[in-house]
């Protein structure tokens, strides 16, 4: 089921839509919900990422647990190389 949103657009960007539209022989409604939807999903997308490096953070700050830098880049060497390798045991 869908509704109706209104969406107010300057002259220009009306204007670039429409074209785009006829060239893409969709019709500016299909491109404005097919943007709409990409932009959505990509911002959701950006915030569960957002959300886990928050959580990633507090967690770090509550038991000081990590990996730097040189053990992660040679885990990822590993992998890299095609070698099965578990990751590396966090410390503080």
């Amino acid at each position: 089921m869908s509704s109706t949103t209104s969406l107010k657009l300057d002259p220009e960007t009306k204007e670039r839509l429409q074209k785009l539209a006829s060239a893409r022989h969709r019709s500016p409604h299909w491109i404005m919900r097919e943007a709409v939807q990409q932009y959505v999903e990509r911002e959701e997308k950006r915030e569960q990422f957002r959300q886990s490096a928050l959580a990633a953070w507090s967690h770090y700050q509550a038991t000081g647990m990590h990996l730097n830098a040189d053990e992660a880049d040679a885990w990822l060497a590993k992998l890299e190389a095609g070698e099965d390798a578990p990751p590396p045991e966090c410390h503080d």
